[in-house]
């Protein structure tokens, strides 16, 4: 089974339980993939019967509000994606525990909710694939971090991946490296935004237009990310190859130096992932 024909090659139901943005990008991938056809997956929502019908309509995937029917696709899925906020996670799961069968598999994009807990609130020892997706899966370019319970057999497996695949990458870790990866690709894009903020105001301040700038500054990140994938270099011969002796590239990255760019990077990660580390243990405080 090739990772994306898992989900068509058997028609499995794919069941949402949750129906925010990176649900939508899930099955955005999906769909745009052909890993899995609209009438293949159900959508629900605690209330927003509004956001259910954009959804059903943009995409043709199946909806339900009413409790007896939410009840029935929980129970008929093959696999349940855990979508909701944290705040209603615990109230959700310990519903949704006698509603399962051994069978179905748990995907859980709630961030901070381990594995363990997520099999208590369940009362079961339910196969889980705990996963940490960033933004840019939203237009098919994710980083998704993937940790398995015992439970989860090769073939389940496979199925998680293909979902994810479908909107990026993907990297199965054990479940306590899930705080580092969370520091690297789950909260990274936001630092690559950050300089790229710093980027245009430099630009403006010395004359270049905001459109300028920002259209520069973009397609400058996009083509530098762009060649270290497609030459597979080491990043760092990259940065020497444009870096000429006392030219104006090693101007500015003595700048950098000077400032401990390499020691404040790594500092902002690790402190990401200490974080995370510290918002899991909350949320599974406020849940048990």
């Amino acid at each position: 089974m090739t990772s994306n024909t898992a989900l068509t090659s058997s028609n499995l139901n794919i069941c949402f339980y949750g129906a925010g943005s990176m649900a939508e990008a899930i099955v955005r991938g999906l769909i745009n993939k052909s890993v899995a056809r609209p009438e293949q997956i159900s959508m629900l929502n605690r209330s927003d019967k509004g956001r259910l019908d954009f959804l059903n309509t943009t995409y043709g995937v199946q909806v339900a509000s009413d409790q007896q029917e939410k009840q029935i696709r929980l129970q008929h899925a093959d696999i349940l994606v855990l979508a909701m906020k944290p705040k209603d996670a615990a109230e959700a799961l310990k519903a949704l525990g006698p509603l399962l069968h051994e069978d179905q598999l748990i995907i859980s994009v709630i961030a901070g909710l381990s594995i363990r807990t997520i099999q208590s609130l369940l009362g079961r020892k339910q196969p889980i694939a705990r996963t940490m997706p960033n933004t840019s899966s939203s237009i098919g370019l994710g980083a998704t971090g993937i940790s398995f319970s015992s439970e989860a057999g090769t073939e389940l497996r496979e199925q998680v991946i293909s979902i994810f695949e479908a909107v990026g990458i993907v990297s199965v870790i054990p479940e306590e490296q899930m705080d580092i990866l969370t520091g690297i690709s789950g909260s990274g894009p936001a630092y690559i935004y950050y300089m790229m903020e710093a980027m245009i105001a430099a630009g403006t301040e010395g004359g270049l237009t905001p459109e300028q700038a920002r259209e520069l500054t973009v397609q400058t990140v996009l083509g530098a990310a762009s060649m270290m994938l497609q030459t597979g270099e080491d990043p760092a011969l990259l940065r020497k190859a444009i870096t000429s002796p006392n030219g104006s590239t090693q101007a500015a990255l003595e700048i950098f130096a000077a400032a401990g760019f390499t020691d404040i990077v790594k500092a902002a990660v690790h402190r990401c992932a200490e974080r995370s580390q510290e918002m899991g243990a909350a949320v599974e405080e406020a849940l048990s």
